[in-house]
């Protein structure tokens, strides 16, 4: 089992939120916002397994922005067999989980979706990378996906969220980029528009 937080949906017919932290942070960091996102959804939030200088996070890298493919592909798949776990544990749809990470929190959501067609229904994406290149994705036709990117962001380039909006849609995902004038910070804009689109799908 992974560190995690789980909080009971009071409507069992919505999603049940996942909520993956960016590095450094924990399990408690993105809780607070699952009450303005859907506060009848069940809650998952899940502390990264892997520690860099103390910093948790959900897998390894080689150096900023240079993921450690190896690590990656073993901890989506722990990932991945963990919400199977924690489905059958706290008797949630395994089949209506929306991911919302942040920065190396939505990377492991997005590789999620890259290498599994059932792992997600949807997933929010605060500054996310692409994952891995030159791979052939699930087929992810009927998932919607939320990208939140920064114009400015010095960790996150704008052609990594363009890329990964194509290489999803080529999938057969449904994308929205939303761009903010800003960095690689959450704004409240960024927050309040995956807001309205999440409870335009979900």
């Amino acid at each position: 089992m992974m560190k995690h937080i789980f909080q009971e949906g009071k409507n069992s017919s919505r999603p049940t939120l996942l909520m993956l932290h960016g590095t450094g942070g924990t399990e408690h960091d993105l809780v607070p916002l699952t009450e303005k996102l859907d506060p009848e959804a069940a809650v998952l939030s899940v502390r990264g397994n892997v520690s860099e200088n103390g910093m948790p996070r959900f897998f390894r890298r080689i150096a900023e922005g240079v993921f450690d493919e190896e690590d990656l592909i073993f901890r989506t798949k722990e990932l991945y067999e963990f919400l199977d776990e924690a489905a059958q544990k706290y008797g949630f749809d395994r089949n209506n989980i929306i991911a919302v990470g942040y920065s190396n929190g939505a990377n492991i959501a997005a590789s999620l979706l890259f290498h599994y067609e059932d792992a997600l229904a949807g997933a929010i994406l605060y500054h996310p990378m692409v994952p891995r290149r030159g791979i052939e994705l699930s087929d992810l036709t009927g998932k919607s996906v939320f990208i939140g990117a920064g114009k400015n962001d010095p960790i996150c380039p704008a052609e990594e969220s363009r890329d990964l909006k194509s290489l999803l849609e080529n999938a057969g995902a449904n994308v929205e980029l939303h761009w903010e004038n800003s960095g690689h910070q959450l704004t409240g804009e960024e927050f309040a528009a995956s807001r309205s689109w999440y409870e335009n799908k979900f």
